[in-house]
């Protein structure tokens, strides 16, 4: 299969800036000689490939969107896009992987945290010398985490936590976590605050999350909290007050993953069409037949779709006229999207499909996570449908 150069039908790289260009196609050749040659490995050894961890960190592209005061690169958000889109046409696991390191751990450690949670973390996770998870999404509230049964009790020095955390993305080699935990009454969706937890602190134990059958290169994991003593300056002090704060960092993660769905959907597309003008049956290329060229018109009428949504997402997100419910939009069109390409691409490679040396059935399979987490397909429907008809349905 021929090196990957982009699909870009409407030429979008037309609107996009020099410096966009630069670092889309930096990112694109480091997936291109890192990523590719040892992801299908790692997926079937269900290992996330720790050795990107400092590449990565070299690359610039934990918090990329963050200030540079804190080591980070300050780029725009239309940048930080074309980073997740060019991250998940390697893997899913790959861009799962910064999305949490930057917009669930570093966002809300500059935006809600103290000075010191600023000083102390940013630099060393905008390296990966240190590695954040997130902790909202519990047991039994992934879709609801308002009924969240983890509890922080205020003490005489500090706050003692208990509960426990599911489908945690880098949980087992996090050195810090970002904790949402009830401070008042169990239901009281005002006593949520948001704790920085070094993942050493005495009572906090993680798992790996076992039997999964997508990201399998990817580190998910359940947290444990027995009695976790924290000091009093462990709270983020901007996190106090309700769902709108761990909410405002599902908002830049879902951004990130809406671009992200692009590129999966890209990657399956290149390979699906280079496949059909390479495949020959009955003596001639399969692409040469109509229903192989219908199924990749509809692969790249609906990738064009997605990228103009993002393209304009992402100029919105650099103006601060971006809505939360213009990401829903985009997060929900653009993983059923990808999910959909990703299938197709899996039936045109026929019985080849199902080989890992072949990336549309991995992504497929990625893919139907990334149409779960950071909130389902119909979880965004019915927060499209409350803005646009102002009654709740939750």
């Amino acid at each position: 299969m021929a090196r990957f150069e982009g699909i870009d039908f409407y030429d979008l790289d037309s609107l996009f800036t020099e410096e966009e260009r630069m670092i889309r196609d930096t990112v694109r050749a480091f997936v291109e000689d890192r990523v590719m040659p040892i992801i299908g490995e790692a997926y079937i050894e269900r290992k996330f490939p720790k050795q990107l961890i400092p590449e990565l960190g070299e690359l610039g592209v934990y918090g990329a969107n963050l200030p540079e005061k804190y080591g980070c690169a300050g780029l725009n958000n239309v940048s930080y896009g074309l980073i997740m889109q060019e991250l998940e046409r390697g893997d899913s696991g790959i861009r799962s992987f910064v999305s949490v390191q930057g917009a669930l751990v570093m966002y809300p450690i500059f935006a809600f945290g103290s000075e010191e949670h600023r000083t102390e973390w940013l630099p060393k996770l905008a390296t990966g010398e240190a590695i954040g998870c997130f902790g909202l999404t519990e047991p039994d509230y992934g879709s609801d985490p308002g009924g969240m049964i983890t509890t922080a009790k205020q003490t005489s020095d500090g706050w003692l936590l208990n509960g426990g955390k599911m489908w945690i993305t880098n949980g087992s080699m996090a050195d810090v976590a970002i904790i949402w935990a009830q401070t008042r009454e169990l239901g009281d969706v005002k006593g949520i605050h948001g704790f920085v937890v070094p993942t050493n602190t005495p009572g906090f134990s993680s798992r790996d999350q076992k039997g999964k059958l997508s990201l399998l290169a990817s580190d998910t994991s359940e947290i444990v909290l027995q009695d976790v003593e924290l000091p009093e300056s462990a709270v983020m002090p901007e996190s106090t007050g309700g769902l709108k704060h761990p909410l405002m960092c599902l908002t830049q993660a879902r951004y990130g993953i809406s671009w992200g769905a692009v590129g999966a959907a890209m990657a399956c597309f290149h390979e699906a069409l280079s496949y059909s003008k390479e495949r020959l049956m009955f003596g001639a290329p399969i692409g040469g037949k109509q229903i192989q060229q219908v199924r990749l018109a509809d692969m790249l009428t609906s990738i064009t779709t997605g990228q103009l949504l993002t393209y304009r997402l992402g100029r919105m997100k650099d103006e601060g006229t971006m809505t939360p419910q213009q990401v829903s939009l985009a997060k929900r069109a653009n993983a059923d999207m990808a999910t959909n390409v990703a299938r197709e691409a899996r039936r045109l490679l026929g019985a080849n499909g199902i080989l890992v040396e072949y990336n549309s059935m991995r992504h497929m399979a990625n893919l139907e996570s990334v149409y779960t987490y950071e909130g389902t397909h119909d979880i965004h429907s019915l927060i499209l449908g409350q803005k646009l008809t102002g009654l709740s349905a939750f």
